[in-house]
Formats: structure tokens, C-alpha cells, sequence
């Protein structure tokens, strides 16, 4: 005898456009107290023939059961949003909702991306190592070309100018290489 496939999953996503949902779209999902995620506004996609798609946002609904997709249906057609799909994998559907792996579709902030119902979603934002050595070495490029010879300069700069990419970086795990780095040109500086 052959199982049938289940075609339920935890995590959903589906399309919310602007010109169609209710206004209280938000609120429908938040009555739901499952943790999800929005997109940014989506207001800058091209279609391959270059004309604009309709500005829309992106939605990852996570349960912690699973959903068929009848049941998911029921909640997109409150929100007038197109059929909802399952999500393969949340951390790339999260990241997507930036384009954050797509560099030849427009960058969305990070920061723009939402949290609801105690969705976490730090971890899915997170660099990758080949992103984060990029990251490293535009910061060392950045303190050679500015002068830098004091941590506190690198660190300010980044909270106030790069909040999104060398902040987290520097508070998480590259302070140590990017003080080492500073201390030597300091010294360095000293001993001419």
C-alpha cells in the first residue's frame, strides 16, 4: 500500500498587495498569535521585460504544526492575497524578502524587514562567511583610507553609517580581528 504525500508544512508564504487587502490586513494575521514575518514594500521589482511589478510585500507565516493548504487559503483569502505556497526553507525566504543572495534585483533594507508574534528571525539575517570576510576587508580598507587608530572611531561610524552590515558584525564576532588591525596601524603610526 502506498502513503498518500502530506502535503501539510509549518511554514507558508504568500503575497499581500497593497491596492487589494483590507487596510487591518496586519491585524488579521496578529489574530492569528503565530510568529510571521513581513516583507518590505516591495515597490521596486522589474519584470524581465523592465516594466515595474505591482508593489507588494512578502509574507513567511511560521506555525509550530502543520498547516494544509486549505487551511492557509482560508487566512489568504481574508487578506485577498493570491494562492499561498510552502516555504522550502525559512532562512531563505526571509533573506529574500531583502535580496539579500539575489544582487541583480533591487537591495531592500534589512531593517525594513518585520518581526511579528515573536518571530526570530536575527539568525536568517545573519552574513555569510564569504560576506562577512567582504565585510571585514571593506572595514580595513575604510580604516586605512580614514586614519583611523582607535577602535571607538571604527565603532561609531559603523552605528551611525552601517548599522545594518558592520555593526552586527563588529558586536558579534569581528571586534577582535578589527581592534588588532587598528592597534597595529597605531602602532605602527608610533614607531614612524
Amino acid at each position: 500500500m502506498v502513503k498518500a504525500k502530506d502535503e501539510r508544512t509549518r511554514n507558508w508564504t504568500f503575497v499581500v498587495y497593497p491596492e487589494s487587502a483590507p487596510e487591518n490586513w496586519r491585524e488579521i494575521i496578529d489574530d492569528l498569535h503565530v510568529p510571521w514575518v513581513e516583507s518590505p514594500l516591495h515597490d521596486r521589482d522589474v519584470n524581465p521585460d523592465g516594466e515595474l511589478k505591482k508593489p507588494h510585500w512578502h509574507v513567511i507565516i511560521m506555525f509550530s504544526s502543520n498547516k494544509s493548504y486549505s487551511q492557509i487559503r482560508e487566512i489568504t483569502m481574508k487578506l485577498r492575497s493570491p494562492n499561498p505556497q510552502k516555504v522550502a526553507n525559512a532562512k531563505g525566504m526571509v533573506r529574500y524578502f531583502a535580496h539579500m543572495d539575489n544582487p541583480e534585483k533591487y537591495q531592500y533594507k534589512k531593517t525594513d524587514i518585520i518581526a511579528h508574534a515573536g518571530a526570530e528571525i536575527t539568525s536568517y539575517l545573519s552574513v555569510t562567511s564569504a560576506e562577512r570576510y567582504e565585510l571585514i576587508n571593506e572595514m580595513m580598507e575604510f580604516i586605512d583610507s580614514q586614519g583611523i587608530v582607535e577602535m571607538k572611531s571604527l565603532l561609531d561610524y559603523a552605528r551611525h553609517e552601517r548599522f545594518d552590515d558592520w555593526f552586527p558584525l563588529l558586536c558579534d564576532n569581528s571586534a577582535y580581528i578589527m581592534d588588532s588591525y587598528i592597534k597595529s596601524n597605531r602602532h605602527r603610526k608610533i614607531d614612524k
